[in-house]
């Protein structure tokens, strides 16, 4: 399995980037896809999770609200898209696939097997 993850850049306190994760080379139908984010000094941390099949998504508490987590099967591509951008949410975001987790598990990172190379997300204030 790979993932690509792309969108990142450069935005304003208060702006939106959306992120997205074109996955392929597996069949996910028992798989989630997760996004996680390491910021400089600081251990790598769960932001949001989908289920492949049916959807369901799960979000850190510190992205409630303002982030949102898609996907797109047609295409093998999952998003996020992040509203209301603050200098915290400055990171290096990864996206992630593991299989059979569940809503309990879906933000543990240990319960993802494949990463991508991350995209690099700074919010200037």
């Amino acid at each position: 399995v790979q993932l690509q993850a792309s969108g990142g850049g450069l935005v304003q306190a208060g702006g939106s980037l959306r992120l997205s994760c074109a996955v392929s080379g597996g069949t996910f139908s028992n798989s989630a896809i997760g996004w996680f984010r390491q910021a400089p000094g600081k251990e790598r941390e769960f932001v949001a999770a989908i289920k492949w099949s049916g959807g369901s998504a799960r979000y850190a508490e510190y992205v409630k609200g303002r982030f949102t987590i898609s996907k797109n099967t047609a295409t093998s591509t999952v998003y996020l898209q992040m509203n209301s951008l603050k200098a915290e949410d400055a990171a290096v975001y990864y996206c992630a696939a593991g299989s059979g987790l569940i809503s309990s598990t879906m933000a543990r990172s240990s319960g993802y097997s494949y990463w991508g190379q991350g995209t690099l997300v700074t919010v200037s204030s």
